[in-house]
């Protein structure tokens, strides 16, 4: 089931003609190996071009990153679906995401039923995020500002935690704010390219790894930056 927003309420600035583009950039992930369909459906709703400048609105469905400021970039799709699916996700989970960026990947989640609760270090993506959001109605994501290392505490256990940066550790805070039985999913390493991990939670505070295909992501900072 999808929450927000409604399939059938327009949203302002989303064309026929940008529904169309997503219909086929939703062929592109299927044919790029992304099966599951809630993953598909929530690609499939999500205005992507919504979360990037108007300069990009004519390339907002090619399956590309794009720099969103702040030294920082909207994944493409194929790496939002990827990371979607192997978050093996259920409505009404509690997820963490450590990185809100332009609020896309947390939208996805979001559509697809998560109760999204994100964090980001850069003070003027927050502010930014926060409106977005706002303005296209997603209201089942909360938005932090702060160190994503030190997650959101408050409001743990998460039954999902997704790192949408690439990590040189996994964070013990953030593995203590894991529920048991959880999984968090995380591109780990520095370097060119990262290892896509699986990590679930067992009781003892046992952690069982897998390992995916390689990705290249913005390397996750500690601390945070004020600048607006």
């Amino acid at each position: 089931m999808l929450h927000m927003p409604p399939a059938e309420i327009r949203i302002p600035g989303d064309t026929y003609r940008h529904q169309g583009q997503r219909k086929k950039l939703v062929a592109v992930l299927k044919q790029k190996g992304i099966g599951d369909p809630r993953v598909l459906e929530a690609i499939g709703a999500v205005p992507r071009h919504l979360f990037l400048d108007p300069a990009f609105d004519g390339h907002a469905y090619e399956d590309k990153a794009f720099q969103i400021g702040s030294g920082q970039t909207i994944s493409q799709p194929y790496t939002v679906a990827y990371q979607s699916a192997i978050l093996k996700l259920e409505p009404g989970m509690k997820v963490l995401e450590i990185g809100t960026g332009s609020g896309y990947q947390a939208s996805v989640l979001a559509q697809m039923g998560a109760k999204v609760y994100s964090i980001e270090r850069q003070k003027a993506l927050h502010a930014e995020v926060r409106v977005r959001l706002r303005r296209l109605g997603y209201r089942r994501i909360q938005c932090f500002f702060g160190d994503g290392f030190q997650g959101v505490p408050s409001f743990a256990p998460y039954q999902r935690i997704l790192i949408t940066a690439a990590a040189p550790e996994l964070p013990g805070a953030l593995l203590d704010q894991l529920e048991v039985g959880g999984y968090l999913v995380v591109p780990y390493g520095e370097g060119e390219d990262q290892l896509m991990m699986r990590i679930r939670k067992e009781a003892g505070g046992q952690l069982v790894r897998e390992d995916f295909d390689r990705f290249r992501f913005v390397p996750m900072l500690k601390g945070t930056e004020n600048r607006t």
